[in-house]
């Protein structure tokens, strides 16, 4: 059976936040990453597209960075959401984050035609703040590991009148 995301917080932010290339579900161009609980850790499945690739066989790294960067300000939107007593669905609306760190480390090739797991476990450093640590899988080997330091998004950020 195959896994995938079924309740993802990328689905409930509001509009005038759902437009990131990486996970906004309003942007047509965009790869629509969807980050939900896998148990106590986080999970973005993905598979990349034909123009994707680096060299014939092998995922473009920077995709593979943008999946770690979604995925670790999802995972922290997640785990601010549930610390603050919710969950997806439950009709409250979840925090954002962006991005104040992002560190890659490229283990191995991405092979091209798999689906990508990105797994998340989630580090409290301040309330404003968080680390996650991402393993991105192609079928069962690590091909990449990544931190990310996302902090709560500025209210600055909003969408002016």
């Amino acid at each position: 059976m195959e896994e995938k995301v079924v309740h993802a917080v990328q689905d409930i932010y509001p509009d005038d936040f759902a437009w990131c290339y990486g996970c906004g579900r309003l942007n047509e161009e965009g790869h629509h990453f969807r980050t939900g609980w896998h148990g106590e850790q986080t999970l973005t499945i993905y598979t990349p597209n034909e123009e994707h690739k680096a060299i014939p066989g092998f995922v473009y790294g920077g995709l593979i960075a943008s999946l770690i960067d979604c995925h670790g300000t999802g995972s922290a939107a997640l785990a601010l959401h549930r610390k603050n007593g919710h969950e997806v669905g439950d009709g409250a609306e979840p925090p954002r984050f962006v991005t104040a760190s992002l560190k890659v480390d490229f283990v191995k090739p991405t092979p091209e035609g798999v689906a990508l797991k990105a797994v998340g476990a989630i580090t409290e450093i301040h309330p404003k703040k968080w680390k996650i640590d991402v393993e991105v899988f192609a079928e069962d080997a690590v091909c990449a590991r990544g931190e990310v330091v996302a902090v709560v998004m500025p209210s600055t950020f909003a969408k002016k009148d």
